[in-house]
């Protein structure tokens, strides 16, 4: 029988699989290890790293789409990592030699199932007493996911339904038993900390980039003591943090497969790009980040589609980097390219053109002495393909002189060419605000206007005192929840090249201002702290994208897309 793990690390090294560096470092040092490990007390057990290899291609099967009830019959890095971890041992007792396996892949390669497997196989082929096996995440649901994966390995496998309990019923199902030697497998977060130690024989930790810091991987690990070979076996996509506890083990994996630190108890296998490679302009290089590709896992289409989409708007452009090509980023990242937001400019369409079709707002308060932006997103019509964004800005009057010396843009010019409302007060007074609101409410067909709640008080009280009539406000969040869908959305037409704004230099200086931050479940939002000058324009415009809503009646756009024709056909 071929051992697959060695050929694995001979076909990297000879170049005939192409993978990035820390991957070629952690092949060599497999290689190396088989001619010099004995004198360090380690043994590669060809025998067992081959049952290890046989128990998920014949006992496993996979779940979901096309490969629902499928052996999971392992790809040539799966099998070098399965290979690895159970096949190296330590003379001094003949137990495993690793207790920690930090794997970094890029998303949608199969590191989920891969984990899953890792638990199955301690739970009932190690042997293990009293067997305590842990999907781990900082959050519960986080954690489910790596133990839905195991539960549709039992579920499938009629050697694992005869040996295995599982306790509850359906998707909720918590525990898999092991009646056998009295072992469980089950959830756990660092919700659990504070509660009785677990005594892990394996952990399987999802996600490490998501980790903001070592709690759950420290509570895991200080059970360890009660066991003869523990392992930690921890997926990740790249992350965009330097400081987490994910670089952390990131930078010290590259330096072990490197033998830059010697640490016979780590194993790392690590995507990377070489320094020269870009991603964005070679497909060749998207191997070495995504080891299953060769075999459709992710899919060359699926990648692409991400690269297109990404190219332009920087804030997608890092997303992708990260998640697809495991290159680590910064956290925050300009939001709109200047390339796709002039690409959506036009200035000289005649304004009667946007009379009687619907739209929907956005109004971003500023304090006393800032800009207040309310913009309006058009829907297309049959004569117009494009949605049309105006946005109107309000700025104190006097002092402006000074105040555009403190944000170094030309406030006087913009006032006098009439793209900015400069009020003759020293602070906003809401009242002139208002008035232009109704103004413009009574001229345009407004279903909605979105507001943030900060300061909205005063102005509601200025609105009851005025006895204005505005359209239905709404509140809009500030948060990941409410702008992260407007963001995409806005996204989405700005790329699609759907949308055309009237090039108000107000309004571009706050797209060139505006920078987005991702939590971990990629959700983005805007952040006013971090951006390098105003965008209250932008932040309005994304907010009136967020309450664009397609049930209050079927929208022009909607209605050439029913009949095939498309809102670029001819007209």
């Amino acid at each position: 029988m071929a051992d697959r793990c060695l050929e694995y690390a001979l076909d990297v090294i000879d170049g005939v699989i192409i993978a990035g560096p820390h991957v070629r470092d952690a092949c060599w040092r497999h290689i190396c290890d088989l001619e010099t490990a004995e004198g360090r007390g380690l043994y590669y057990d060809y025998e067992e790293a081959s049952e290890s290899i046989a128990f998920f291609e014949e006992v496993l099967c996979l779940n979901g789409g096309q490969f629902e009830g499928k052996p999971f019959i392992l790809l040539p890095w799966q099998a070098f990592i399965i290979g690895s971890i159970f096949g190296w041992k330590r003379y001094s007792d003949n137990y495993r030699r690793f207790r920690v396996a930090y794997i970094e892949t890029g998303k949608g390669s199969g590191k989920s199932p891969l984990s899953a497997g890792v638990g199955i196989k301690g739970l009932v082929a190690d042997n293990e007493p009293r067997a305590e096996i842990y999907a781990a995440a900082t959050h519960r649901d986080q954690a489910k996911i790596l133990f839905r994966d195991a539960l549709a390995f039992f579920d499938q496998s009629p050697e694992l339904s005869e040996r295995l309990v599982a306790s509850g019923n359906g998707d909720n199902r918590w525990n898999l038993a092991y009646p056998a030697t009295s072992s469980f497998f089950r959830v756990i977060s660092s919700e659990n900390k504070g509660k009785s130690g677990p005594r892990p024989h394996i952990c399987l930790l999802d996600e490490v980039h998501e980790h903001r810091s070592a709690d759950i991987i420290e509570m895991l690990r200080a059970g360890f003591k009660f066991r003869k070979q523990p392992m930690s076996f921890m997926i990740t996509n790249s992350g965009h943090d330097k400081t987490s506890v994910c670089w952390e083990y990131h930078e010290v994996g590259a330096k072990i497969a490197a033998n830059q630190v010697q640490n016979d108890e780590f194993f790392a296998y690590i995507c990377a790009m070489d320094e020269d490679d870009d991603p964005f302009e070679n497909e060749e290089c998207w191997i070495k980040a995504n080891p299953s590709l060769e075999h459709g896992i992710p899919g060359l289409d699926y990648i692409r589609g991400q690269v297109t989409e990404a190219r332009g708007m920087p804030s997608k452009e890092s997303t992708v980097r990260r998640l697809n090509f495991c290159q680590w980023t910064d956290a925050d990242n300009p939001w709109i390219s200047s390339m796709v937001w002039m690409a959506c400019a036009d200035k000289d369409y005649d304004k009667g053109i946007l009379a009687g079709r619907r739209c929907w707002g956005g109004l971003d308060l500023s304090s006393v002495n800032d800009l207040t932006a309310f913009s309006l997103v058009f829907e297309p019509s049959f004569e117009d393909q494009y949605w049309r964004l105006l946005v109107w800005f309000w700025v104190p009057g006097i002092g402006l002189t000074e105040k555009a010396k403190q944000d170094k843009v030309p406030y006087i010019a913009w006032r006098d060419a009439g793209y900015l409302n400069a009020i003759d007060r020293k602070t906003i007074e809401y009242e002139f605000v208002i008035t232009d609101l109704v103004e413009i409410c009574q001229e345009y067909d407004v279903h909605k206007i979105a507001f943030d709640r900060w300061n909205f008080a005063n102005f509601q009280k200025d609105i009851d005192r005025l006895g204005a009539q505005l359209p239905e406000m709404e509140e809009f969040g500030q948060g990941f929840k409410s702008m992260s869908p407007a963001i995409k959305e806005f996204e989405k037409m700005l790329i699609g090249g759907k949308v055309r704004h009237n090039g108000n230099p107000v309004l571009t200086w706050c797209a060139a201002n505006a920078v987005a931050v991702e939590d971990a479940a990629e959700n983005k939002k805007l952040d006013k702290s971090r951006s390098n000058g105003r965008i209250d324009g932008i932040v309005a415009a994304t907010m009136a994208c967020g309450m664009i809503d397609p049930e209050s009646g079927e929208s022009v756009y909607d209605q050439r897309a029913r009949e095939g024709k498309g809102m670029f056909s001819e007209v």
